[in-house]
């Protein structure tokens, strides 16, 4: 089901992302510039729960959206440290750490998916609290300033990226040694 209304909302994500990096190129006031990305980041990362909920709520859950779903919350996550990092918000180790986990991951899967051994990589709840916080950390750092006049988002951003880049390694490490036993009978 290509055109279903969870799917359409999958795409947005991914329309989303020359929107997102095109604020940082308008020329704008560096505090609007800021406001707009965190506000497009924040709305666009939310149709991800949406997507979800409606592909249940009106029974259009699909393979293809299944596949495109996590594709385009990698594309503007990936995107959105890229960004950060050419700002000097994020520091380039962290984005390769959370990058390289995503490329990883994602072949571990599609391998396993080609031998019929997917379950034995199936989403977990660490890597959806991996996910959490990035996509509270990432907004912190687009904004890049006072929220209320009280918390300093840079400070809160920049420590919860690098939470986020622990808990990307320690998700990584999980999945890698749930998979390992099929990895090691089918090398051999």
């Amino acid at each position: 089901m290509f055109l279903t209304v969870p799917t359409l909302l999958t795409w947005t994500r991914i329309i989303a992302i020359p929107l997102l990096v095109g604020v940082f190129y308008l020329g704008l006031e560096h505090g609007v510039q800021n406001l707009v990305a965190t506000v497009m980041f924040i709305v666009f990362a939310l149709t991800d729960w949406l997507d979800g909920f409606l592909a249940r709520k009106l029974n259009q859950a699909s393979s293809f959206g299944a596949f495109l779903d996590p594709v385009a919350d990698k594309f503007l996550v990936c995107a959105s440290l890229l960004v950060l990092v050419h700002l000097q918000r994020a520091d380039v180790f962290v984005a390769l750490i959370i990058i390289g986990r995503e490329i990883a991951i994602s072949a571990l899967r599609e391998w396993m998916a080609q031998i019929g051994a997917s379950k034995s990589v199936a989403v977990h709840m660490l890597g959806k609290v991996k996910t959490t916080v990035q996509m509270i950390a990432i907004p912190f750092l687009l904004f890049n300033d006072r929220l209320f006049g009280v918390i300093d988002t840079s400070v809160w951003g920049h420590w919860l990226i690098w939470l986020s880049a622990i808990l990307t390694v320690w998700s990584m490490v999980y999945y890698l040694r749930k998979a390992l036993p099929e990895i090691r009978r089918r090398v051999k």
